[in-house]
């Protein structure tokens, strides 16, 4: 019962780049909510001498972090189990050899969430693993406060904010 499209999908996919000490948040194409292929390669076409990193809020579900690196992606999504019912969730869980959760989708409202991947992702940035794990592990928070706590400890919260109300979230 996957999402069938990017269409159907709430949500935002924003690319964040830091350059000389500077951070840029622009949109991404709401395309990358549905395909990791799409979502990596808009973040690879961004070609900066800094960080570049995706942040995917999909359905207010759950988020995805992207970093794009030559010898592949690292990635991390905050919810293994929205595998069962979203493509993008199941492409990382795939890209990082994790296989999706055995669980009737009936029985998803019983289970704890769990991230998969990378929770280093953005540690040499400033977002240790621990305070990565204690932001992912917070389930009473919507994917979108999760990203804005994210953007806070980075310092790109303003950046965000301005990019998100023009996409009117």
């Amino acid at each position: 019962m996957a999402a069938a499209s990017s269409d159907d999908l709430d949500g935002f996919a924003v690319a964040v780049v830091r350059e000389e000490g500077k951070w840029t948040v622009s949109a991404m194409d709401n395309a990358a909510l549905s395909s990791l292929d799409d979502a990596e390669k808009s973040l690879k076409q961004m070609r900066s001498a800094g960080a570049v990193f995706g942040l995917l809020d999909v359905d207010d579900e759950f988020f995805v972090v992207i970093r794009p690196a030559p010898s592949g992606s690292r990635l991390l999504v905050s919810d293994a189990t929205a595998a069962i019912d979203y493509d993008i969730a199941a492409d990382v869980l795939d890209a990082i050899n994790i296989d999706v959760p055995d669980i009737d989708s009936d029985d998803l409202d019983d289970v704890e969430p769990w991230e998969e991947g990378d929770l280093g992702v953005l540690a040499d940035l400033g977002l240790p693993d621990s305070v990565m794990s204690v932001i992912v592990g917070d389930t009473d928070l919507y994917a979108d406060e999760q990203i804005g706590m994210i953007a806070a400890r980075l310092g790109f919260a303003d950046e965000l904010g301005r990019v998100l109300d023009s996409l009117g979230h």
